[in-house]
């Protein structure tokens, strides 16, 4: 004898409601990374001002789409931070931070991830940990990778959520650059795009940014 209707829909919509709350606590616990440190200097109604501090970027340019451009940075770099590198440390990217640990050695990683065009290609960065240096960060097996040294700056945030495609990142970037235009805001350079989360974050969870460099008077 089958099973009424109404009560395979009730089972329908039990594994529905259990998913998405597996879901929601694994996109909350694969997101809590160190996060690269800054000061709000001020809060205005379309974006704030922070002062990041100094810290180090794991940078590779790759050309391409841009959404293909920011997935391909992201093998490249992941490599390095999987393993990829002359110390065979790993960084558990979906981790808190984690203390040192016997070979291999563990190390946290931070948030944000970030991608910046320049002309056909982009840049793809990941923030360091804020206690790493130069002289403690393993080199990367690939040489297209570079770690840099980015010192105190100034930037304007814009933030949303959802997903980042290439055509709701250009609208957060008109929406920052016509606010800061409005305000007689000086900038530096383009605008960049800011990730936060794993790609498998629930949308309504994901903490995306477009930000630009200021010269503040």
């Amino acid at each position: 004898m089958k099973p009424p209707l109404g009560r395979i829909m009730f089972y329908l919509w039990l594994i529905l409601f259990i998913g998405l709350i597996a879901w929601h606590i694994w996109g909350y616990f694969s997101s809590r990374v160190e996060q690269a440190a800054y000061e709000v200097l001020e809060r205005r109604p379309a974006y704030e001002i922070r002062r990041y501090a100094p810290h180090i970027e794991a940078r590779v340019e790759v050309k391409g789409p841009p959404e293909k451009a920011l997935n391909d940075g992201f093998r490249i770099l992941a490599g390095y931070i999987f393993g990829g590198n002359t110390k065979r440390q790993r960084v558990a990217m979906t981790a808190p931070v984690l203390r040192a640990d016997s070979s291999p050695e563990k190390i946290p990683m931070t948030a944000p991830v970030t991608a910046q065009a320049r002309g056909d290609a982009y840049t793809i960065a990941f923030v360091m940990p804020s206690r790493s240096t130069l002289d403690t960060l393993p080199s990367p097996h690939d040489s297209r990778i570079e770690l840099i040294e980015v010192p105190e700056r100034a930037v304007a945030a814009i933030r949303f959520s959802g997903s980042y495609s290439d055509k709701r990142i250009r609208k957060y970037q008109g929406k920052l650059a016509t606010a800061l235009k409005a305000d007689g805001v000086v900038t530096v350079g383009e605008p960049y795009f800011a990730g936060y989360n794993a790609p498998w974050t629930p949308p309504w969870m994901m903490r995306n940014e477009v930000l630009c460099a200021l010269i503040l008077p």
